[in-house]
């Protein structure tokens, strides 16, 4: 199991997260086949407090679902950031997570991007396995990894 990152769309991420410190961000990872070709961020519009929670409320995901389709992708996964945590799941995150999908995470310690990795639930939602992230030599498409949408 692996996701590839281009250098933009990890930027992109990595931005993402330094700029929404100390709450977390979240957004949705869009490309086909494991590539992740566009990083689109999803406002953080949780009640337990974005500082430590985030949410994909349905019309994120159908927001998501449009700009896939829009730039001829598919809905890959989501990404988030973990404001002075390590880059793994937690227990909210297990129980807030779909199967067959790719969970990037980025730990962000005093405003800084640091480890990212990433995860995919089991099927049986018991737990997540790590995914290997590789990098792009290249952007597959410069126009559509260039970023983050907002």
């Amino acid at each position: 199991m692996a996701v590839t990152l281009s250098a933009a769309v990890e930027r992109a991420i990595r931005d993402h997260a330094s700029d929404t410190y100390p709450h977390e961000c979240c957004g949705a990872l869009i490309g086909r086949d494991g590539v992740v070709s566009s990083a689109f961020p999803l406002a953080n519009t949780t009640e337990e407090g974005p500082r430590r929670r985030f949410l994909v409320r349905p019309s994120d995901y159908r927001d998501a679902e449009r700009r896939a389709s829009e730039l001829g992708a598919e809905l890959l996964g989501f990404y988030h950031s973990h404001p002075d945590h390590p880059a793994r799941p937690s227990q909210y995150d297990l129980d807030h997570a779909w199967p067959s999908f790719s969970y990037v995470i980025v730990s962000v310690r005093a405003g800084r991007a640091e480890a990212l990795t990433s995860w995919r639930l089991r099927d049986d939602r018991s737990a997540f396995d790590e995914e290997t992230v590789a990098h792009a030599e290249q952007d597959p498409d410069t126009h559509a990894a260039a970023a983050v949408h907002r």
